[in-house]
């Protein structure tokens, strides 16, 4: 249950979010006002924005950045980062185990903790930043670390623009401190257009002389926008995941029709993450944040800190490509503060540190657990099997087509316990599904291509 007025308010607060993008582009262009002033206003701004959705518990976001802030820069810098990620994320999961089991258990979405959830993310990647640009001197990081390093502590003022911008603050996304800052001076336009030039030789040089519009790219997201909305209000009561594990609906349904009904329940979800997303990419670059050079038909980029693709998420033929392709940024988050960094076993890790920082919900770590299996199956299937197909393409054809299938049915059944929430509903269904497992299904692909060859 999601209380309609919270959801009004958070589409009200981003459109309007959207309007002061445009003017912010528009009148406090960098060319026209100091970074100063945009960090001024795109941080009141953005605390406007949370009071008017959140209300008086918008404070707990100063209250994170505060601590953090002064874990900055009270901890030494060897330890710093570390201290900072157990203090963020330590106040994130207080916040949510407060909200689920004191206040409102299954207030799923739009509650104060999702935007808290951006900012743990914010803060961690730049106190690792900031750690990895004192370990430049040691050689020791590699290339991606060495462009994400952050070489100097922000500001107050820096550090709650960067975290609590209208741009981000209620759906994100999360995006490198640097790249923030460039936006903010104006600068971020620059090596874009140098890297193009390197690229593409004179072909593109043109473009080195004018900024590129987001106005095309802003509008075909909105379009994307609509559509998601559309179809998400048009099926999400129709196809109730719940109702995959209703008795009369197990009892009487054949095994395969359940199959395709909770694929179907699963698609019917996902346009309402398509809607957030693409709209929270929409504001950004509106504001003029996101450009990320040229394609080679010359036309601008906007996909700098975008959270999906829509396309290779539908048609995504392994459980690793579904993955990264979906919530992209927080995706690299892990990446970066986690699985880069882990020395034991950095699947499991990544995929405990996300279920962590979503919640406190049972299901949350029922799906991430299952996550893990998932993730070893599929990369055994793709090393041992796929070899296999790849002698002409006919079988690829074949092989596609078969881990298309077998990845929405992973996929569908390894996020049903995230939609259910509970112990109770996501153990009936595991005990409804267990004819879904995809290790029979593995199994089966496995006897399918001994036959074939």
């Amino acid at each position: 249950f999601v209380c309609p007025s919270v959801q009004v308010n958070f589409v009200a607060g981003q459109l309007f979010a959207l309007l002061m993008a445009v003017w912010f582009r528009l009148y406090l262009h960098p060319s026209k006002t100091s970074p100063f002033i945009r960090h001024v206003v795109a941080t009141l701004l953005g605390f406007y924005l949370a009071l008017f959705c959140f209300g008086w518990y918008s404070l707990h976001f100063l209250v994170q950045s505060g601590l953090s802030y002064s874990v900055m820069i009270f901890a030494g810098l060897e330890h710093m980062h570390k201290y900072c990620f157990i203090v963020t994320l330590g106040y994130l999961i207080l916040c949510q185990i407060t909200r689920v089991y004191v206040f409102d258990y299954g207030m799923y979405s739009a509650d104060f903790t999702g935007p808290m959830m951006v900012i743990t993310q914010k803060i961690t990647s730049l106190a690792f930043e900031i750690h990895d640009g004192k370990a430049i001197m040691k050689m020791s990081l590699r290339h991606m670390c060495f462009q994400r390093s952050c070489v100097r502590m922000p500001s107050l003022l820096e550090y709650l623009s960067y975290n609590c911008n209208f741009m981000g603050i209620l759906a994100g996304p999360t995006c490198s401190y640097n790249n923030y800052i460039a936006f903010i001076e104006g600068t971020g336009y620059q090596p874009r257009h140098q890297e193009n030039a390197n690229a593409n030789g004179k072909e593109n040089g043109k473009y080195k002389q004018s900024e590129p519009s987001p106005k095309n790219d802003v509008i075909s997201k909105l379009c994307t926008c609509a559509i998601s909305l559309a179809i998400y209000l048009s099926l999400c009561k129709l196809l109730p995941v719940e109702h995959s594990i209703d008795d009369d609906f197990v009892s009487s349904t054949p095994f395969y029709l359940q199959v395709i009904y909770l694929y179907l329940a699963m698609l019917a979800l996902r346009p309402k993450y398509y809607f957030v997303w693409t709209l929270a990419d929409a504001i950004n670059n509106a504001a003029g944040f996101g450009f990320n050079g040229y394609n080679k038909d010359g036309s601008p980029r906007w996909d700098l800190i975008s959270n999906l693709r829509i396309l290779d998420i539908e048609f995504a033929t392994s459980f690793k490509s579904f993955l990264d392709n979906w919530n992209i940024q927080t995706a690299l988050w892990l990446k970066r503060v986690c699985y880069e960094r882990c020395a034991i076993n950095p699947t499991a890790a990544t995929f405990l540190l996300s279920a962590m920082w979503h919640g406190v919900y049972p299901g949350y770590y029922l799906t991430f657990l299952t996550g893990i299996a998932m993730t070893m199956a599929a990369r055994a299937v793709r090393h041992n099997i796929r070899p296999y197909f790849l002698v002409s393409d006919s079988y690829k054809c074949i092989y596609d087509v078969i881990t298309w299938a077998w990845t929405q049915i992973a996929i569908s059944y390894t996020v049903a316990p995230f939609v259910l929430l509970a112990v109770g509903p996501s153990l009936k269904f595991y005990r409804y599904s267990d004819k879904l497992l995809v290790f029979p299904v593995l199994d089966h692909f496995c006897e399918f291509s001994r036959a074939l060859f």
